[in-house]
């Protein structure tokens, strides 16, 4: 069995966005106020949330705790899944981003149970990856006409893997501003190998 310690390191937000309308994409804000259902009016929000495809041990609609409450990407992984795809960029609100960071390398390998303690008090923690979808890749490919939309659309969940962010809920609530620190905890890991 391979057990990696415990370690901590800084991060900074990046932008902040919600998608408090009916569609998928998010839209720039200063700031966000979190509760234990994540954010107010948001499309992901809530305590529960009805299964889909990412569950197929439940019967598609069954009611469960919702740990997609909030959408954390980064930059420089969007940069290179647009490379990947040859676009010019992926812009975090066009995929649903809640929270970009800047100074997590690698952010979407953190691995489940990692913090995110955030300099104004909220606390964050993470699920794991965020598998990348055709409906993303859809979002993307209305961005960029002069392409196959469904070539393009279907070419984001290939292309993507390991660069669409993290998805988490809230431990502790508060409020998170553009700029601020992030404390990431990623806690010890043991890697089972059966």
């Amino acid at each position: 069995m391979s057990i990696y310690n415990a370690k901590r390191f800084e991060a900074r937000v990046d932008g902040l966005f919600a998608a408090l309308g009916e569609g998928f994409v998010s839209s720039p804000v200063e700031s966000l106020d979190l509760t234990y259902e994540g954010i107010a009016g948001d499309r992901h929000g809530g305590l529960t949330r009805q299964s889909g495809g990412r569950e197929p041990w439940y019967k598609r609609g069954t009611e469960m705790r919702n740990e997609r409450q909030l959408s954390i990407l980064c930059r420089t992984e969007l940069a290179d899944a647009a490379a990947a795809m040859k676009l010019d960029k992926i812009e975090p609100e066009w995929i649903g981003a809640n929270i970009v960071l800047a100074g997590a390398k690698d952010l979407s390998k953190l691995p489940p149970r990692c913090l995110l303690f955030f300099e104004g008090g909220a606390t964050i923690k993470v699920d794991g990856q965020n598998a990348p979808c055709r409906f993303a890749g859809e979002s993307i490919a209305e961005r960029y006409p002069e392409h196959n939309p469904k070539a393009l659309a279907l070419a984001f969940p290939k292309k993507a893997v390991g660069k669409r962010g993290l998805v988490g809920w809230v431990e502790k609530p508060g409020t998170i501003t553009a700029g601020e620190t992030v404390t990431v905890q990623v806690p010890e890991q043991w890697i089972w190998e059966g």
